[in-house]
């Protein structure tokens, strides 16, 4: 995981409309960046949606949010449609902005090993540090968690 202080890495990536969306077009905000394995799975179906059902109260903490996986644009389009999503999912086919992120590397599963997604998060101040660090998170209740995390904290909010 990167360090609380470090500077966040940027990155460009394109989202579920192939649109290229870059870390620095959040300027004068926090970015609630979360990575996810696998759209359209149990476990990230259910961080998507509670993310996006707490979206106003993350814009009323002048947050936006993101999420990042190493699907295709093809398979993250479905899936920000089914369910209404209100942020962008970004496509990191290859994992490279994840690696940066140390949110990417080997994985085992059912036996099988392979390189994937970790389930981390971090929250990126308005100046680009890193905030706040979620290593290998549950899925259900971590959008509460995060907020619960900027309501506690006392921060100058610019609208």
């Amino acid at each position: 995981m990167l360090d609380v202080g470090d500077e966040a890495p940027q990155f460009e990536l394109p989202n579920q409309h192939g649109d290229l969306v870059q870390r620095s077009d959040f300027g004068g905000q926090r970015l609630v960046i979360y990575f996810y394995p696998r759209a359209n799975t149990e476990g990230c179906t259910t961080e998507a949606r509670e993310f996006n059902d707490a979206i106003a109260e993350f814009t009323e903490h002048n947050a936006a949010i993101v999420g990042i996986s190493d699907d295709p644009v093809d398979d993250i389009e479905p899936f920000a449609a089914e369910y209404d999503l209100e942020f962008d999912l970004l496509s990191d086919e290859h994992g490279e902005v994840a690696t940066l992120y140390d949110s990417y590397g080997e994985k085992q599963m059912f036996g099988n090993t392979f390189d994937g997604v970790f389930r981390n998060t971090y929250v990126i101040a308005p100046d680009g540090r890193v905030e706040t660090t979620y290593e290998d998170v549950s899925p259900g209740g971590h959008a509460a968690a995060v907020l619960e995390t900027l309501e506690s904290e006392s921060h100058e909010v610019t609208p």
